[in-house]
Order: C-alpha cells, then sequence, then structure tokens
C-alpha cells in the first residue's frame, strides 16, 4: 500500500477508507461522481505552486478565487476568500467584476455561487467529483414523495419547509415554490422561528442533527416533538398520527464527517485532557452536543478559538482540516481533534492544488472547465428561498 503522509495531529490514526478517499480515485455517489476531465498534473510536481501563482496574475480581476474552511491549506493559500457555503456565495455576488468564479468547495456551494452571480459570469468547481454526502441523502423525487405523503396525512398546508444550505439547488427550488427558506448553522434557529410563525410545523431537510439540535436545544420543542421521516421507507416509515403529532419533521440525513463523532469520544477525551473545552458542531448527533460544552457553526468555532484565553484546551469536533489549521494558529492553546481517527471531509478533499491548477490553466488558455449552471426555473425558486432567508431578522 502507497504511504500517504496526512501530517495528522498527535493521536490521530488514519483509517484504510480515509486513505482511499482523500481526494483520490473517483466517488460514484457524489452528487456528480464523474472524473475532472483533462490531464491533470501530479500531485508531486514541484512548479505547482509558481504555476498557480502564475495563472492567478494573468487571469487579475477576472479571476475570483474562494476557499471553503474545509479546504487543504495548499488550496486555501490561493483564495481571495475563505468562509462557510453561504458566505463565499454572497462573496461571489458582491463581486460582479469577475469573470470567473472559482469554487474550491462541493458542488451544491458552487449551486449556490452560480444562483447568486450574474449570468456573464462562470462558476467553476474544480473537480466535479466534489460532491457533498449529505446533499445527495435529499433528491428532489424523494423529497417531492414526501410532500406527497404530507399531502395525504392533511399536514401540509400546515407545514413548512426550511433547507439547510447544505441541500442541492433542487431541493433549495423545492424550498422557494412551497414558501419555505434556506438557513446555515448559524441562523437555523432564526429560520425556524420564522417558519414558526408561518405554520404548525417544520419540514427540516435534508440534515436531522441541525434540525433536531435547534429544535430542542434552542427552542425548548422536545424529542418526541420530532419524527424522523425515511425516504427509504414506504411513506418515510410513519403513520398519518405520526406526522399529524409531530411538530418538526425531520429528513433522514446526515453529516458523514460530523455523525462520526459520539459521546464516547466526549467522554474520552476528557479523561485524557483535563480541563479540556469541547467544541462541536451542530451536524453532530443530539447526545453529542448535549455532552459538549459549546456548539456552534464553523464561524463560531472559529472565533471562539480566537477568544479563547492562552493556555487553555479545546477538543473540536468539525471536518479536521480546519482543526488543523487552527491548531496552527494558536500555539498557545491545546487543540485537539475530538474523534482518535481522520475525519476529513472526503469529497472536500478532492479539491487539491494539481485541480486547482488544472482549472486555472485552462481559463489562461482561454477554456471554461466544470461550469456549474442551474436551469433557470429551478434557479428561480431557489433564489426565492434564500432571500427569505437574507430576510430573516
Amino acid at each position: 500500500m502507497t504511504t500517504v503522509d496526512l501530517d495528522l495531529p498527535a493521536g490521530v490514526e488514519p483509517t484504510p477508507l480515509a486513505l482511499l478517499l482523500l481526494g483520490r480515485q473517483r466517488d460514484p455517489d457524489s452528487e456528480r461522481g464523474v472524473d475532472c476531465p483533462g490531464d491533470l498534473p501530479p500531485a508531486s510536481d514541484p512548479t505547482l505552486v509558481a504555476r498557480a501563482r502564475a495563472a492567478k496574475a494573468a487571469l487579475g480581476d477576472r479571476l475570483f478565487v474562494l476557499g471553503h474552511h474545509y479546504q487543504r491549506d495548499e488550496v486555501i493559500e490561493f483564495a481571495d476568500v475563505t468562509g462557510d457555503s453561504f458566505k463565499l456565495a454572497q462573496q461571489a455576488a458582491a463581486r460582479p467584476d469577475a469573470e470567473f468564479i472559482v469554487f474550491c468547495g462541493v458542488h451544491f456551494m458552487a449551486e449556490s455561487a452560480d444562483i447568486l452571480t450574474g449570468p456573464e459570469q462562470a462558476v467553476i468547481l474544480p473537480d466535479l467529483g466534489a460532491g457533498c454526502s449529505m446533499a445527495d441523502m435529499a433528491t428532489f423525487d424523494q423529497v417531492e414523495e414526501c410532500w406527497a405523503v404530507l399531502s395525504d396525512a392533511g399536514v401540509a398546508d400546515a407545514t413548512v419547509p426550511v433547507s439547510y444550505m447544505n441541500s442541492s439547488a433542487a431541493i433549495k427550488g423545492f424550498t422557494g415554490r412551497h414558501g419555505g427558506t434556506i438557513c446555515t448553522s448559524s441562523n437555523a434557529k432564526r429560520a425556524m422561528e420564522w417558519a414558526f410563525g408561518k405554520g404548525e410545523k417544520v419540514l427540516f431537510l435534508p440534515d436531522q442533527h441541525l434540525g433536531r439540535n435547534t429544535a430542542v436545544r434552542e427552542l425548548g420543542l422536545t424529542l418526541d416533538d420530532c419524527v424522523v421521516y425515511n425516504p427509504h421507507r414506504p411513506k418515510g416509515g410513519l403513520t398519518p398520527e405520526q406526522l399529524q403529532a409531530a411538530t418538526v419533521i425531520l429528513w433522514k440525513g446526515h453529516c458523514s464527517v460530523h455523525g462520526r463523532f459520539t459521546a464516547e469520544s466526549v467522554a474520552d477525551v476528557r479523561a485524557r485532557i483535563p480541563g479540556v473545552n469541547v467544541l462541536v458542531h451542530p451536524e453532530c448527533t443530539y447526545e453529542v452536543a448535549m455532552a459538549a460544552d459549546l456548539v456552534g457553526s464553523t464561524d463560531f468555532i472559529i472565533r471562539t478559538l480566537d477568544a479563547a484565553p492562552a493556555g487553555s484546551s479545546w477538543a473540536i469536533g468539525t471536518e479536521l482540516n480546519l482543526v488543523k489549521r487552527l491548531a496552527k494558529l494558536h500555539p498557545d492553546k491545546t487543540v485537539v481533534f475530538l474523534e482518535k481517527t481522520v475525519c476529513f471531509c472526503a469529497t472536500m478533499n478532492r479539491i487539491d492544488l494539481p485541480h486547482l491548477v488544472w482549472s486555472l490553466e485552462q481559463l489562461v488558455a482561454g477554456n471554461v472547465p466544470n461550469r456549474i449552471t442551474v436551469e433557470p426555473e429551478t434557479a428561480r425558486y431557489a433564489r426565492q428561498a434564500l432571500d427569505q432567508m437574507l430576510a430573516l431578522p
């Protein structure tokens, strides 16, 4: 087996599956599980950094590069702006003069950028295989079928969809058509409160854990107020009576990274590091969120570490690239990964320096590779849902 230097924090061991998935080969189950066309430069090419700099310089103001927090450091180095998925889409929309938006993230993020930018701007995803397992867990046909089930149970008219930013353009379009809103992990509480001002029930897509944590931990509902709709079971595995009694209908979806953390992980790190502060993302399970000291979005995690006193200890439950970066940025603090095994986002890691260099050099040569476009009707309704989120108090 080929040895791969993952530069992991102390005590973190890679799993065999992780070695397979870290940006290598193709992902047949991703949103756009296809190989990147063209010949990529080899990762060992010592001129990659110089080539990336030269291509960026040649494109000048025509180019705007966005880098998600979970990207590798080698990619973040060339990002003009870093942030979470919605911040990056907003930044793209705020650059109307940029002809090319290279989005170093995953497919649903590039779709959102295309929805929010002008038709003359091209949004490019360096590797079309960079999908999102969570977004894949809710397809348009499945959600349409779910709505039919809610209609048959007599609750659709009282239900407002709230869809997480981590969803496909088709799901965002569905949300807009049915008068709902998009949310991020930062404003999920506000989005749910807004929805309850419009209807009696919320259909939360596609991450059950963010929905449950928001409803129970932040809005004061109970676990019994929530039911889980499983698209792989007839009628979602729920009876009409269960749907009628529920306040929040959670889609059976999850993040493959944050779903790995367990309450046992929290107990283990507390035993190993006395006085450690456990800080996790709300995509973690309810049990992990309840066992943690703090729960918050990616930006919340970054801000909390920035404000933490020197000498403090932190165990972070989120994607490993970000945790590694935070540890480097805060050498005066102890920053460790909550899990003992590697937990990169496999699809996010498909965007590496060879893919970035390839896409930039294609643009310099006059080609527009891997352009992401959303069908106009879908984009119109998705934009309505996104605009509703921007209008949240």
